[in-house]
């Protein structure tokens, strides 16, 4: 599912945080859960409220597990409601407030580190607040990976069910375009940039962006975070460093984020901070452009443009001279699903989950969403077979990692400016990463 946006950004509180306080009213008895519910299907009835963010393919899939789910459970009927982004915040709330909604989709749920405990989600806070159901002690949570549980843990304690991964910091490449002029993969960045060269001195651009929403082209400077702190303790110790302001965002290093994401910038087709998101799968099927920084969720969209006219790869952004700091791809889990607390119908939501994490609903239901497992050994398309070698442990993408500070201006809410740079912005690698440091240091 491609995000609209890749970053925590500023948290809205309000009505959502309220939301949370009420559903974890009263609602004690339903945390703390020890296992399934052992209800019989002939037991089970009434009406099971569910709510997630729209994206096609993941709706789909929904709803074949929803229509599997009512002929094995024949008394409960599934509300199934999806919404865009944009308005899920607000409808989520509403219903919450409500006490109409039984599963829903967590947001930007991470534990926050205390020295940012101010900027924690409002998902986050309803779960420490006891109003999603915990689900650690779950039988059916054992499915899925050990890695994948350990970056969603709150407390140490699992309140969502991972359905799914979708990895953020690769890059398309065109294997006929690379095998035409004598070129391989790069694993490296001293590689990147003689590929970049030689594509450029054959009248060939070498990479395509679609920056008219901006985001996309964050990916680029997300595959260099990748590159440059590769696990998720280098990640860590550089968001709490950069938060205790041990680590400047002038600094040699974290400047040359910016630096080599201004690289790509100037490597990509002209005026793409007008291109839309949209249009570059047809563009790189035409063969505009050789590589293009996109995640994992747009490759059936893009399969289909090429239609089978060449063959292409993805692999992991290469922006560290060490082949070994680019052996991973980092990405999201992509709608982590929780029961309010405050649900009418756990006994259902319990088995619902329960039905979902079964290894052959589940390998139906991320085959037909496109997302990558976040249960070990279950069969995933050819494609993601293609990029196993990259995706045997699951690594947060800095976007997951990263906490924005409320108190700090626009230029830091990244913290790498990356939206400053030409041709999205006017900025110079240089004068962002300064613009950043300014407005970042201001928050303290």
């Amino acid at each position: 599912m491609k995000p609209i946006s890749i970053f925590h950004g500023r948290i809205g509180r309000g009505i959502v945080a309220a939301v949370a306080m009420l559903a974890a009213v009263g609602t004690t008895a339903a945390c703390g859960s020890t296992g399934a519910s052992s209800a019989k299907s002939s037991d089970l009835s009434g009406t099971l409220n569910i709510l997630v963010s729209s994206a096609d393919a993941s709706d789909a899939a929904f709803k074949q597990v929803n229509k599997a789910f009512e002929a094995k459970y024949p008394h409960v009927t599934v509300k199934f409601s999806s919404v865009p982004n944009d308005s899920y915040p607000a409808t989520k709330a509403s219903r919450l407030s409500a006490g109409t909604l039984d599963i829903f989709v967590l947001k930007n749920f991470v534990e926050v580190p205390s020295y940012a405990k101010d900027s924690t989600s409002d998902d986050t806070l309803m779960a420490q607040s006891g109003g999603i159901v915990d689900l650690t002690n779950e039988s059916f949570m054992k499915h899925y990976s050990a890695s994948v549980l350990k970056a969603q843990a709150i407390g140490g304690k699992q309140y969502a069910v991972p359905t799914g991964l979708s990895y953020s910091t690769g890059i398309y490449y065109n294997k006929k375009i690379f095998e035409q002029n004598g070129l391989k993969a790069p694993t490296t960045w001293s590689e990147l940039q003689s590929v970049m060269s030689t594509l450029k001195s054959k009248g060939i651009t070498p990479f395509g962006i679609g920056g008219k929403d901006t985001w996309p082209a964050g990916l680029v400077m997300l595959g260099s975070v990748a590159s440059e702190y590769p696990t998720l303790a280098d990640k860590q110790k550089l968001a709490k460093n950069l938060w205790t302001q041990k680590v400047s965002l002038t600094d040699t290093k974290t400047e040359g984020i910016l630096e080599k994401t201004q690289t790509i910038f100037n490597n990509a087709q002209q005026n793409f901070s007008g291109a839309g998101y949209d249009d570059l799968p047809a563009a790189f099927a035409r063969g505009d452009f050789a590589m293009m920084p996109d995640g994992t969720w747009n490759e059936p969209t893009i399969d289909s443009a090429v239609k089978g006219a060449f063959d292409f790869g993805y692999i992991p952004f290469p922006a560290s001279d060490n082949a070994s700091d680019n052996s991973l791809l980092d990405g999201k889990i992509e709608l982590q699903l929780g029961i309010a607390s405050a649900t009418k119908n756990k006994d259902a939501a319990l088995k619902w989950m329960e039905f979902f994490s079964e290894k052959s609903t589940y390998t139906k239901f991320a085959k037909t969403a496109g997302f990558s497992s976040s249960q070990p050994d279950v069969a995933t398309s050819s494609f993601l077979k293609s990029i196993s070698q990259y995706t045997q442990k699951y690594e947060p993408a800095w976007d997951q990692v990263w906490v924005a500070n409320n108190k700090a201006g626009e230029d830091a809410v990244y913290p790498f400016n990356y939206p400053a740079l030409s041709p999205l912005g006017t900025k110079t690698a240089k004068s962002a990463a300064a613009s950043s440091e300014s407005a970042w240091s201001a928050a303290f």
